[in-house]
């Protein structure tokens, strides 16, 4: 992707509020064992001669995963559609083939050393320029794109859309399991991919977009970064769509969870656009610092939806459902415009997860169960579509 700013400016001032894309990560499987298959170039090699998934499946770092994208869509509607058939083409295509595919944060189990970066020119340069950091991150996430107009505006929506990002990972927390073991924590995976990869995690606020590339110019002429896709931050803006993209969120087990957790993103970074709109950069006080940030990230990552988020501004503690019922509040408006609606289990995946370990089901059997679910969920037809 481009490090050209003076382009990556044109293409936000150009953009188009509010379309939507969506992407979403799968470990590819052994459907008897269970163990990731290093499997990607042939998956992606088959995925070629599918017009439909030719143009939308991806690779992401290590041969056991493979990435589905919606392409830009204009409504949220039309990127659900768009996302719904792809993951249908998807799974069938594996199926054919033998494989299987899941959809959690990691893998409970498998080992790290032993996955194989894929061998294109782009991954090599990684895997030198990172080393271990690259072998490590076998983790899966899924990202929401909203296209936000204006260079300064969509700088303005990423640094007050820091704040939101802890309790979207408490929301999206589902990754318990590693090495085998229950890690004690909700999402581990954001141990492995936000703690370890640079430029990654929730970044400081830039303000606007003149401050923002003289920051990214500066890691141009140091050599630090030679693309904008070595900007891994949990929110940034995408220099090539001319859109917000939110990465924080652990990869969904069912189906029906991923789309309601990304129109809650959406709907999300909209209404931060419309409060950027309606009272300016600074209207609602200063964004959140690092450290107030970094505070409720770790609660997000430790409890999850189960623990509390503190509200900085008024000094308290929120039980994490009762945060998520003010976001919902506070997002309506936008959620009306868009025509977004968004059904959030009771329970999320890791509670799931650990309700099952805490009932004495081994760790191979909930992600043997979390795996079948994964594909009758996302392989399932809406009941409109089946009786038409």
């Amino acid at each position: 992707m481009s490090l050209d700013l003076d382009l990556a400016r044109e293409t936000f001032e150009s953009s188009t509020d509010f379309t939507i894309g969506l992407e979403e990560e799968f470990a590819i499987l052994d459907p008897a064992t269970l163990e990731l298959e290093h499997r990607f170039e042939d998956v992606y090699a088959a995925c070629q001669r599918d017009e439909l998934l030719a143009e939308s499946a991806a690779g992401e770092l290590i041969a056991s995963e493979i990435e589905i994208r919606s392409g830009r869509a204009e409504s949220f509607a039309a990127a659900v559609a768009l996302q719904r058939e792809r993951r249908i083409r998807l799974f069938g295509l594996v199926e054919g083939m033998g494989l299987g595919l899941g959809a959690m944060g990691t893998h409970p189990w498998a080992s790290y050393l032993d996955q194989r970066i894929i061998d294109t020119p782009h991954y090599n340069r990684l895997r030198h320029e990172l080393g271990y950091v690259a072998q490590r991150n076998n983790t899966w996430s899924m990202h929401v794109h909203m296209g936000v107009r204006g260079a300064d505006r969509a700088i303005a929506v990423c640094d007050w859309m820091r704040e939101l990002l802890p309790l979207l990972l408490a929301v999206s927390a589902n990754s318990p399991f590693l090495d085998r073991r229950d890690s004690g924590l909700h999402t581990v995976r954001t141990e492995i991919f936000t703690r370890t990869f640079p430029r990654c995690g929730v970044p400081s606020p830039f303000v606007d977009w003149a401050s923002y590339a003289d920051f990214i110019g500066t890691l141009k002429r140091a050599g630090s970064v030679v693309e904008s896709t070595q900007l891994w931050w949990s929110v940034r803006p995408h220099h090539s769509f001319g859109t917000v993209e939110v990465r924080i969120c652990d990869a969904q087990t069912r189906g029906e969870e991923s789309f309601a957790l990304a129109g809650l993103i959406a709907a999300c970074i909209a209404q931060t656009a419309l409060s950027y709109d309606e009272h300016g950069y600074d209207g609602a006080g200063r964004p959140l610092a690092d450290r107030e940030i970094e505070e409720n990230l770790w609660r997000a990552i430790r409890y999850g939806m189960d623990g509390r988020q503190i509200d900085f501004r008024r000094g308290v503690e929120v039980e994490a459902p009762a945060a998520l019922e003010s976001l919902l509040s506070w997002t309506e408006p936008a959620r009306s415009q868009l025509d977004i609606e968004v059904d959030l289990p009771a329970r999320n995946g890791a509670q799931r997860a650990r309700e099952a370990i805490d009932a004495g089901v081994a760790i191979e059997d909930v992600y043997r169960d979390a795996v079948a679910e994964t594909k009758r969920t996302y392989t399932a037809v809406p009941q409109a579509s089946r009786q038409a």
